[in-house]
């Protein structure tokens, strides 16, 4: 939920997120896998370590057809708990199919070969994850002056508008919880920005 400072990792505006991923998109060496990233973070909730050792097997079948929910290990995540299954938005869906057909003809879409491919070659969970925060950190969000931002706002952008969308489709704050693999509501609870307007509005219908 923090950025590493002690701070919380500042949410971002729909707006914003756009304009990320125009910029990974036209100005960065990977646009493909960097798409990926991006939308892993604000799209799937992931955390860093997550996005650096998601596998194929965890986004693929056994005839390497994308399937339509990421099986995230526990071992990819926090261990015993993290573990979970999370639906794959459109948005991902497509940018995964590019990627996949990108590093087919690299060679590197074997089921234990590593979504994200990074330019160290470390196979190593900690080394991985800093690289993914780094990228956020250093080479974007300094980049394009999002003060505040930090490698930890896609996922904290995504608990927030999960949570504030999911009573329009039935569900609760248990399915949010289920999706940011926290091992209690508290956790999830502590990670959404709260909206005085929407607090309003609440107590109106009441």
């Amino acid at each position: 939920m923090t950025n590493g400072l002690g701070k919380t990792a500042k949410t971002l505006s729909d707006t914003q997120v756009r304009t990320l991923l125009r910029y990974v998109e036209s100005e960065t060496r990977f646009p493909e896998r960097n798409r990926v990233i991006v939308l892993l973070s604000f799209k799937a909730g992931l955390r860093s370590k997550e996005i650096a050792m998601l596998t194929w097997a965890m986004v693929t079948d056994a005839e390497g057809t994308l399937t339509d929910a990421i099986s995230l290990q526990n071992a990819a995540s926090k261990g015993k708990h993290g573990g979970r299954v999370i639906p794959i938005h459109r948005d991902l869906r497509d940018a995964l199919v590019t990627l996949y057909k990108h590093e087919q003809e690299k060679e590197r879409t074997s089921p234990d070969a590593f979504v994200v491919t990074l330019k160290k070659g470390s196979t190593e969970a900690k080394t991985r994850a800093n690289s993914i925060q780094y990228l956020f950190n250093k080479d974007w969000f300094l980049e394009l002056g999002f003060s505040g931002a930090s490698s930890h706002s896609g996922r904290r952008s995504f608990i927030t508008k999960a949570a504030r969308k999911v009573s329009e489709v039935g569900g609760s704050l248990r399915d949010v919880q289920a999706l940011a693999g926290h091992s209690s509501i508290a956790i999830t609870q502590r990670y959404v920005d709260t909206d005085p307007e929407a607090q309003r509005k609440l107590i109106d219908k009441l």
